[in-house]
């Protein structure tokens, strides 16, 4: 069954409005992540703050098809995502979380939380980002200011695919591959294990993440079994390369 969802104009046109409104200063990075996960996230990058709670799919669960079949988006979405968002609330309330403040102030300073909160925090903030990092109409490859940038950093944009395709191949156990912009305006690929991300102070990588791609096997193996390399090299044609270049954007 699939739940209500946003026409993709409606999607694209929300996430246009939001960005307008969106005023990051020029001068580096660290503005940006003291405002999205720092004592000023009350007033900066507002259009991508996560809330404690789960967005709407803004699809269908087999709107994918052709790279993520709809069983597996609707497992996906409505169990594992749905729990993280639960267990999320729960331990908000049994650490004294404000919930009304943005979950990038908790990521921030996960390590002073439980690891419930650690694990389900990260959870939550991942999966809210991967579902909206995903079209039906994907363009297939990045524009404008994003491509040159990733030109610049990993040569080309095919050098920058097998890259990040490798982090996602080579993520032991479970985890995530990440494209993410540090402080020095620098493009940069690597992964986390299990729900950790970059926005965290836990995380060896570090910076403000692009794109994510989610590789627990309860991610693809209805359909790929084993077969990882298989579920990215399909998971490339989905790719909302309109989010990933307005979440690039709102930093320039």
């Amino acid at each position: 069954m699939n739940i209500p969802v946003k026409s993709r104009r409606l999607f694209l046109g929300d996430w246009a409005k939001a960005i307008i409104g969106v005023s990051v200063g020029a001068s580096a990075i660290g503005s940006l992540l003291q405002s999205c996960s720092g004592p000023r996230a009350s007033s900066g990058n507002a259009a991508f703050r996560t809330g404690f709670t789960q967005d709407p799919l803004p699809y269908t669960y087999n709107a994918l098809d052709r790279s993520i079949d709809g069983s597996t988006m609707e497992i996906h979405y409505s169990k594992h995502a749905a729990g993280y968002a639960t267990n999320l609330r729960d331990a908000a309330k049994a650490e004294s979380v404000d919930e009304s403040k943005p979950l990038e102030e908790v990521l921030s300073k996960v390590s002073k939380y439980s690891t419930k909160m650690r694990n389900n925090a990260g959870g939550h903030y991942n999966h809210e980002m991967f579902w909206k990092s995903l079209t039906p109409a994907s363009a297939g490859k990045p524009s404008g200011k994003l491509v040159t940038a990733i030109e610049e950093n990993f040569n080309s944009f095919e050098a920058f695919k097998n890259q990040f395709t490798d982090a996602g191949k080579n993520r032991f156990g479970s985890g995530w591959a990440w494209l993410v912009i540090g402080e020095d305006k620098k493009l940069r690929i690597g992964s986390t294990a299990n729900q950790d991300n970059p926005l965290m102070d836990v995380s060896e990588l570090k910076g403000f993440p692009l794109l994510g791609l989610d590789v627990w096997e309860h991610a693809y193996y209805l359909r790929y079994q084993n077969k990882r390399p298989d579920y990215i090299n399909a998971w490339w044609n989905v790719v909302n390369w309109d989010y990933v270049q307005s979440r690039f954007e709102s930093i320039r």
